[in-house]
Formats: C-alpha cells, sequence, structure tokens
C-alpha cells in the first residue's frame, strides 16, 4: 500500500479541531474564529452546514492562533 488515508477531509478535521479547541479554552467555536480571523458570527455555521469554507490563508491563520493559545493547564 502506498499509506493509509484519512477519513476525514480537510474540512471535517478543520471543524473537528476547531470544537476540540473551544472546548479546552471553554468557549464557542464562533468566539475562537472572531479571535483568530476577524470571522463574522454566522460564519461557523456556514461551514459547518457545507455552504462555505475559509481559505487556505485564513485556515492557516486559524491553526497558528490555536497553537499560540493553547488551554492553560490547571496548576493543582
Amino acid at each position: 500500500m502506498f499509506g493509509k488515508l484519512s477519513y476525514m477531509s480537510g474540512m471535517e478535521q478543520l471543524i473537528a479541531d476547531v470544537e476540540a479547541y473551544a472546548a479546552s479554552v471553554d468557549r464557542k467555536p464562533q468566539a475562537v474564529l472572531r479571535a483568530a480571523i476577524g470571522a463574522g458570527w454566522n460564519e461557523w455555521d456556514s461551514w459547518k452546514d457545507g455552504r462555505s469554507s475559509p481559505t487556505m490563508a485564513r485556515a492557516d491563520r486559524l491553526r497558528d492562533f490555536m497553537k499560540k493559545h493553547p488551554a492553560k493547564e490547571d496548576a493543582a
């Protein structure tokens, strides 16, 4: 075989990553998009419904934002 293909498309993976990140920082995905890329409040729903998708540049900025602003670990 030539390698293992992911069962998720790039967009499905991005949505899953944003949802996981948003949960880890206790924010809604819409708020994450707004903070990261200045997205409008309805943009997340458009992405999830398949009506639109981000450009590669916006997806890269979003991933970069999530990487630079990780969830804070509890100081126990």
